[in-house]
């Protein structure tokens, strides 16, 4: 059974994410995983590089969003 991260945030998660994704595409493909998933805080802006460089190299793009929901303010 492979193993694949489903919890990755990139440079594009302010303050908390890492990942260039291009290097994680890379060092995806290194370890042998047949995918990875990207859940980044709020934001999509890395989801089109993040696909294009993924399917190039032969990994499955799992394209997600980590966002959050608040109660509506009533009053």
């Amino acid at each position: 059974m492979s193993f694949v991260h489903l919890h990755v945030h990139t440079e594009y998660s302010l303050l908390d994410g890492f990942s260039n994704v291009k290097k994680l595409v890379k060092r995806t493909q290194e370890m042998g995983m047949p995918a990875v998933a990207i859940t980044d805080h709020g934001t999509m802006f890395g989801v089109v590089d993040f696909y294009n460089a993924a399917t190039a190299a032969g990994v499955k793009p799992i394209i997600g969003l980590e966002a959050y929901l608040a109660p509506r303010r009533m009053g």
